[in-house]
């Protein structure tokens, strides 16, 4: 039973394609691997800590000023991303400028404290945590993959070629957010029919 609350978030769940949450910064930060995965790492780290930290206190945090006890613990962790980033990957906290603070708001992360991490034991909470920030990142560093292909015709990952040029005419649309969306939507499309598929059988 514990395992479900890791990998409900993966699939099941997704936040970005079942729950559709969390879409402001992947419309921003997906035209890069890299940038999806700086963005993704950050919110792993302040998903799973801000649930674990709000469970410890869910028997002390008054029902009337949950939300600004939600946003406190939950800015404490962004705010250690932010200087994290900032110290140690100055390019990568550069190119994701506003959307490293604005993890604060990521309707992802209120999500869980309001409806899981404040109702439910600390290792619980955890794993949930940690399972949709996965889910998060396997949606964003995917949709990421097709932008950056389409979008120069190669990709690199921290400087590092992993899909050499293959084209010289990319399709300069997938830098811009109706790109992102079209991307979206075609692989909701596909994971939709897919689970049709599954439930005529």
């Amino acid at each position: 039973m514990k395992l479900d609350e890791l990998t409900k978030g993966l699939f099941k769940y997704n936040p970005i394609f079942y729950l559709v949450l969390g879409l402001c910064p992947l419309l921003a930060v997906s035209t890069r691997v890299d940038n999806a995965l700086g963005m993704s790492l950050g919110v792993l780290f302040v998903l799973a800590g801000s649930n674990v930290i709000i469970s410890l206190l869910r028997k002390w945090i008054p029902p009337e000023v949950r939300i600004p006890c939600f946003i406190v613990v939950i800015a404490s962790f962004v705010t250690i991303v932010d200087l994290f980033m900032y110290g140690y990957a100055p390019e990568l906290h550069e190119r994701l400028g506003i959307y490293v603070p604005l993890i604060v708001v990521n309707c992802i992360i209120f999500a869980r404290a309001e409806a899981f991490a404040s109702k439910k034991p600390v290792f619980a909470s955890l794993l949930d945590g940690i399972g949709m920030s996965i889910g998060f990142m396997l949606a964003i560093v995917g949709i990421a993959s097709c932008r950056e292909v389409l979008s120069t015709g190669k990709m690199t990952i921290f400087g590092y070629t992993i899909i050499p040029q293959f084209t010289q005419s990319p399709a300069m649309v997938m830098l811009l957010p109706p790109g992102a969306f079209l991307t979206i939507a075609i692989i909701m499309a596909v994971i939709n029919y897919k689970n049709i598929k599954m439930e005529k059988r």
